[in-house]
């Protein structure tokens, strides 16, 4: 019995140490952020920087969402005889028939829009980049995602930082249109706003390498041909070529304040797709590039921070353990002392809580559009338990990228959602319930049962914790599992109903 004590606990602070040198690392990026918060990047163009654009805009049966798109990259400010819009489409449902009436429509009013359909997708969306580039245009080409809404002045705010010649992207700042649409977007927009606010400012800023994000952004030609190209031997082919670039000595700039809408995923099984496939592609770039990385001249500060940026979801591994032991490990250690474990427990969970209250909640803060950002403070707890919700999908996903081979892009379908819920959905996707949703149920009645016992036995320190891995489990397996008609099922799978396609042309 003591060899098995001693391991669970030897286990238990180890996976806590780890985890708390992350937490320190998220405290470590706010003191880079506010360090060169005022270290702008200025553009050495200006206003008579005007070189050939091209747009490419690479959709999969995107039905829902890809007039708006058109629509909005049409209205961008950008001389009309140096604009090319390419709309790379490997749709195998009506969104083709759909796509090709908006294209001919701008193409009547004299813009230089193409519709470029593959039926072979090899390579997903890495590949039909790569396509588009073979007969692109433009010396510079910006990418936006079907649920991406670009502003009028992207171009003007983006294009003159490219006068520098040794800049090969630049990167936007996500905004999501319907962050207040439920309690699953609020949190999603928290954990996108702690990345695009602090990470991506304090990493550029200090010199250090950052990653493309895959859309609201834009790249010199010459330096994708020069860093490789779109590869697809990783379902990440944006952080991949990002990577690429930067070690062969090119540069990237990321604005803050150039501000991209999108749509958030309002579905749980959505959201935990999308996070499945950053965590495995992620992974697959560490098998790829880390080495690499290492073996650079960059400084150690650059490595550092590509460690930490590609290794953060393998956290969710560690999480996986956490959450098996944690009940264990309170056994264990019944009748010890409250002080003793407030001495031993306190200083790494209160380096963790601390690091993720002020790493998100400044995150609010500092948004360009920063309005109301003192009442979005009481979902950061909400944050902590569906991060937790995440760990076994996260986890799978981290080891697929390690272990296997599958490079399958799998995206994330839109609904058209916009502020306040509003959605012009023409069709309905759904995502396949997965065994990962129901291993989640099991954990989620595994913590429900400690917490009942925790309570009758008056543990109230634990408690606290237990609720937070309870509520996090619960929430990601009951909404997964649940049918309610609020939260269309979206996925690549097509429901059986046909659309008429015709019907949809104005």
């Amino acid at each position: 019995m003591d060899i098995l004590k001693n391991l669970v606990l030897g286990t238990y602070f180890a996976i806590l140490t780890v985890l708390s040198i992350y937490g320190a690392h998220r405290l470590w990026m706010l003191v880079l952020y506010f360090r060169h918060k005022k270290d702008v990047p200025q553009p050495k163009g200006d206003s008579n920087y005007l070189p050939h654009v091209t747009v490419q805009l690479a959709i999969f049966n995107e039905i829902n969402v890809v007039e708006r798109l058109v629509d909005s990259v049409i209205r961008m400010d950008w001389p009309k005889e140096k604009l090319e819009i390419q709309l790379l489409d490997d749709s195998t449902d009506e969104t083709r028939g759909f796509a090709q009436a908006v294209c001919a429509r701008y193409q009547a009013l004299g813009y230089d829009i193409q519709h470029l359909h593959r039926t072979d997708r090899t390579g997903f969306k890495a590949g039909a980049l790569h396509e588009g580039l073979k007969v692109a245009k433009g010396e510079l080409v910006a990418m936006f995602d079907a649920d991406f809404i670009p502003t009028e002045d992207f171009l003007r705010n983006a294009v003159p930082h490219f006068a520098d010649t040794n800049v090969a992207f630049v990167q936007g700042c996500w905004a999501h249109i319907n962050r207040d649409f439920s309690l699953l977007t609020q949190v999603q927009a928290i954990l996108l706003d702690g990345h695009f606010v602090f990470e991506h400012t304090a990493r550029n800023r200090s010199n250090a390498f950052f990653n493309f994000s895959g859309t609201a952004g834009m790249w010199r030609v010459k330096a994708i041909a020069d860093a490789g190209g779109w590869q697809h031997d990783t379902i990440t082919e944006d952080a991949d070529l990002s990577y690429r670039a930067q070690l062969k000595g090119w540069t990237g700039v990321y604005l803050k304040d150039l501000v991209v809408p999108a749509e958030l995923p309002v579905e749980v099984n959505a959201f935990k797709s999308q996070q499945h496939r950053w965590a495995k592609g992620n992974a697959q770039v560490i098998r790829k590039l880390m080495k690499t990385i290492w073996m650079s001249k960059e400084s150690l500060h650059t490595k550092l921070e590509c460690w930490f940026h590609l290794t953060a979801n393998c956290n969710y591994m560690l999480m996986v353990v956490l959450a098996v032991l944690m009940v264990p490990a309170m056994v264990f250690r019944a009748g010890t002392p409250w002080y003793v474990l407030l001495a031993t427990d306190g200083p790494f969970f209160l380096l963790n809580a601390v690091s993720v209250g002020l790493y998100f909640g400044l995150s609010q803060r500092e948004l360009t559009d920063n309005r109301g950002w003192t009442k979005r403070i009481k979902y950061i707890p909400a944050l902590m338990g569906l991060g937790i919700g995440l760990a076994l999908n996260q986890a799978k996903a981290v080891l697929e990228g390690f272990f296997t081979d599958d490079k399958e892009f799998k995206r994330t379908p839109k609904l058209g959602v916009e502020a306040g819920g509003k959605s012009v959905q023409k069709r309905a996707y759904k995502v396949p319930k997965s065994l990962v949703t129901y291993l989640e149920a099991l954990f989620a009645v595994y913590y429900f049962g400690a917490l009942v016992v925790s309570i009758y036995i008056r543990k109230w320190a634990s408690v606290p914790f237990l609720w937070l891995f309870f509520s996090g489990f619960a929430y990601m397996s009951l909404w997964s599992l649940s049918d309610v008609p609020l939260f269309r099922r979206l996925t690549t799978e097509e429901l059986p109903d046909e659309v008429d396609e015709n019907s949809f042309v104005q």
